[in-house]
């Protein structure tokens, strides 16, 4: 009996149930048998609540917003209605054929999140490519707080640079203060530490007292927070017209996070949570103490940019400062004070850094050879390809034009003349 029930997926009470019915009316009888309905069925969905969940739903999917049982609820749930469970929603949009049912997907039960217990405890920031009407790739920076995930600011760039890095962070305190720690991956414009480099944004984040910490080499799952806001965003945009420029796509961007703040139930938040009402439940963490410039003057860093000529050089404070003929044209972010004075180049990667000379001072050189001796080799391929002095051929006078085409004119010249009476 039970190698039966298994190889036609039925179960031990079917069996028995079937069996008995057989003894009492017959075998052909029995498998008529069908298990009693309730006359009225209290606890079903009505009707005109599983429309108005579809109807949410598709609403939701059409504005290019998270579509799932949960911000379907959410949104019910802040017009004043009540919504079923969430597995009966889920039922609901499986049996319309609006989802394909995962059952091997991994449960939410099972992830391990790290959360920072107040708002400005530790920042995220990262930065997605988003294509224009016209084509051109430009970066959206997105900057978000690890703990109430509340999207602190964004800004469209360009290009992924320390510059703009460091402007959408100096917008995100100027709202909210500034935070303890700062997370970032291990790009060159954000934070290049483990290359062995410093960078803008470090400098930058350094002077005001806030630790910049990276993730792992190859490990995006330490800023697992902001590549999931990523994902978010994209499915917004790309269900919006495409910005035809840079600030329309940032008015596009800006109306995202504010319904994403104030309106969107954030899942990994507890439920029916927004990222701003969780920044708004929890006191904030201090402000860090920026550590003092320089104690003897007292003096501010500085920052500013130039464009390296043509000869290699960037000036400031009336002297010259040579970056490197592979660094022509480029702009590069410069951050001094009274005692040094460093150089990044536009992914904000340190070029080079000195002791800020006397003033006075006409010329830094960069510690590199030059001529000869920076390029042995090429000056020697050089010397090859273009010699000095040419020896002539042996075959033509010193003063006839040299080469394989003009040598050979010239005998059949010089066979002319001599025929000729």
């Amino acid at each position: 009996m039970t190698a039966f029930c298994r190889k036609h997926n039925v179960s031990r009470a079917w069996f028995y149930q079937v069996r008995a019915a057989a003894a009492e009316v017959g075998p052909v009888k029995a498998l008529e048998k069908r298990p009693p309905l309730p006359s009225t069925m209290p606890t079903a969905t009505a009707p005109a609540m599983i429309d108005l969940l579809l109807g949410t739903r598709d609403e939701l999917k059409g504005l290019g917003l998270d579509h799932g049982p949960l911000s379907v609820m959410a949104k019910l749930t802040r017009q004043g209605l009540r919504p079923p469970s969430r597995a009966t929603v889920a039922r609901i949009f499986a049996r319309a054929g609006a989802v394909v049912p995962e059952p091997r997907k991994k449960p939410r039960s099972a992830y391990k999140r790290f959360v920072y217990p107040q708002p400005n405890a530790c920042w995220q920031i990262d930065s997605t490519e988003w294509p224009l009407a016209d084509g051109t790739k430009v970066a959206i920076f997105q900057l978000i707080d690890d703990h109430s995930r509340l999207a602190l600011a964004s800004l469209v760039a360009a290009g992924e640079t320390s510059a703009a890095a460091i402007a959408v962070v100096t917008l995100a305190i100027e709202r909210h203060g500034a935070p303890q720690k700062f997370l970032s991956d291990n790009g060159a414009a954000l934070n290049p530490t483990r290359r062995g480099r410093t960078g803008a944004l470090v400098e930058f984040l350094k002077a005001r007292g806030i630790e910049p910490i990276t993730g792992k080499p190859y490990k995006p799952t330490t800023q697992g927070k902001n590549e999931r806001f990523h994902q978010t965003l994209h499915k917004y945009l790309h269900r919006q017209l495409p910005a035809p420029s840079m600030p329309a796509l940032q008015l596009q961007v800006d109306t995202f996070d504010l319904y994403y703040n104030t309106e969107r139930d954030h899942q990994g938040l507890p439920p029916g949570t927004t990222p701003r009402e969780a920044w708004d439940a929890t006191p904030r963490t201090p402000a860090p103490i920026a550590p003092e410039q320089v104690p003897a003057t007292g003096s501010a860093r500085h920052s500013t940019q130039r464009i390296v000529r043509r000869d290699g050089c960037a000036t400031i404070l009336g002297t010259h400062f040579q970056m490197g003929k592979e660094h022509i044209g480029i702009t590069v972010h410069i951050i001094y004070d009274d005692a040094t004075i460093m150089f990044f180049g536009p992914q904000g990667t340190e070029i080079i850094s000195h002791r800020r000379p006397p003033k006075g001072t006409p010329y830094v050189g960069n510690g590199k050879p030059s001529g000869i001796a920076a390029d042995p080799v090429g000056a020697r391929r050089k010397r090859t390809q273009y010699p000095e002095n040419p020896t002539p051929p042996q075959h033509q006078p010193a003063n006839c034009p040299r080469g394989p085409e003009t040598s050979s004119v010239y005998g059949v010249l010089r066979h002319e003349v001599s025929t000729k009476p």
